[in-house]
C-alpha cells in the first residue's frame, strides 16, 4: 500500500512538473534571438538586421535597418543581442543576416594572431578570416578603436594634430589611461618605438577624460567613437604609422543575402565619418535620443533614406 501510494505521488509530482516546463516553453522570451519558429522558419524576403548590446551600435543597426528599408526591403530587427560569442553564431547560421561590425576588433576574434594593424592590411585580412557564410561589405571611414586624444586647447597651443607632432614637444608628456595600457604594444613602449616619443604614464581608469581636461594627463587613450571627444572638446591625434590596430565600422552580412543589399549598405559606410559617429553618440548619451529617431535624421540628412 505504502509503495503503491509513494509511486502515485511520484507521478503526480512528475506530471505537474511536466506541466511547469511546457508553461515556461509558452512564455515570452526576453532573448533578442529567441523566436516561435527559428531560423528556418523566418520569412525568406525579410533581412535580419541585429546589434550589440550597446547604444552605439544599436544606431548603426538602425541606420543599417532604415536604409534597407528605405531602399524596399522588409527588415526585422533583432537588436541587443550581446557581445561576440552570442551573435557570431547566429550570423553564420543565417539566422540574423545584417550586422554593424568593426574590422580590427573582428579580425582579432577570428584571428587573433593577426598581425594586421593598417586598415588596408586589418580589411584585406578579415576578408581571408572570415567563414564562408559571412562577408564583409565597404568599411567605412568611421572608427571605434583606440586613439590619443589632447584638449583642444592643448593641440592650439602647441600645433598639434598627429601623434608624430608629439615628438617635438617641448613641455613633458604624462599619458593617462587604464592601467594595463602601460603594458600594451600601443602604450608608453609603442609610444616610443614608434614615434619617438617619450612619456610618463598616469594609471588614470575611469577618470582618464577628466583628468585630461583637468590638465593632470595631457595626452589620454579615448576610444576615437566616445561622445565626450565632441562634449569635452577632445581632438584626435592622427595616428599615420598605425601604432594603433584599425577598426572600421563595417557591415558583416550573411554570404545567403540578396546582392540587392551590399549597395544599400556601402552607400552607408561611404558617407558614414568618424566625426559622425562621435555625433551620433552625442545624441544618445547627451540628447537622450532614440536609436530610431537617431538613424533616421542622418539618413535624411545624407539623402539615404
Amino acid at each position: 500500500m505504502r509503495l503503491n501510494s509513494l509511486r502515485s505521488r511520484t507521478a503526480i509530482v512528475a506530471a505537474l512538473g511536466a506541466l511547469a516546463l511546457s508553461l515556461t516553453a509558452c512564455g515570452t522570451s526576453s532573448d533578442p534571438l529567441a523566436t516561435d519558429e527559428g531560423a528556418s522558419g523566418q520569412d525568406p524576403d525579410t533581412i535580419v538586421v541585429g546589434s550589440q548590446a550597446y547604444y552605439s551600435n544599436e544606431i548603426l543597426a538602425e541606420i543599417y535597418a532604415q536604409a534597407l528599408e528605405a531602399d524596399g526591403h522588409k527588415v526585422e530587427r533583432k537588436l541587443n543581442i550581446g557581445q561576440r560569442d552570442a551573435y557570431m553564431p547566429a550570423l553564420e547560421s543565417g539566422e540574423v543576416e545584417v550586422f554593424p561590425e568593426y574590422t580590427g576588433n573582428l579580425l582579432q576574434y577570428l584571428d587573433p594572431q593577426t598581425q594586421a594593424k593598417s586598415p588596408e592590411e586589418v580589411t584585406a585580412a578579415l576578408q581571408g578570416a572570415l567563414p564562408d557564410s559571412l562577408r564583409a561589405l565597404d568599411p567605412a571611414q568611421a572608427t571605434d578603436q583606440d586613439s590619443y586624444n589632447v584638449t583642444a586647447d592643448f593641440a592650439a597651443e602647441h600645433g598639434l594634430s598627429s601623434l608624430e607632432d608629439l615628438a617635438g614637444l617641448d613641455v613633458p608628456i604624462t599619458l593617462g589611461g587604464p592601467a594595463e595600457l602601460e603594458k600594451r604594444p600601443y602604450g608608453p613602449i609603442g609610444l616610443k618605438d614608434v614615434y619617438g616619443v617619450d612619456s610618463t604614464f598616469e594609471a588614470t581608469g575611469d577618470t582618464t577624460v577628466p583628468d585630461l581636461v583637468a590638465g593632470t594627463v595631457n595626452v589620454a587613450n579615448v576610444f576615437s567613437a566616445d561622445p565626450r571627444i565632441s562634449t569635452d572638446n577632445l581632438v584626435t591625434l592622427k595616428d599615420p604609422k598605425n601604432l594603433f590596430l584599425a577598426s572600421q565600422v563595417v557591415p558583416l552580412v550573411s554570404s545567403s543575402v540578396s546582392e540587392e543589399v551590399a549597395p544599400v549598405l556601402n552607400a552607408v559606410s561611404a558617407q558614414l565619418s568618424a566625426e559622425d559617429l562621435v555625433a551620433l553618440n552625442v545624441q544618445s548619451t547627451v540628447d537622450q535620443r532614440s536609436s530610431a529617431d537617431i538613424a533616421r535624421q542622418w539618413l535624411q540628412a545624407h539623402n539615404l533614406a
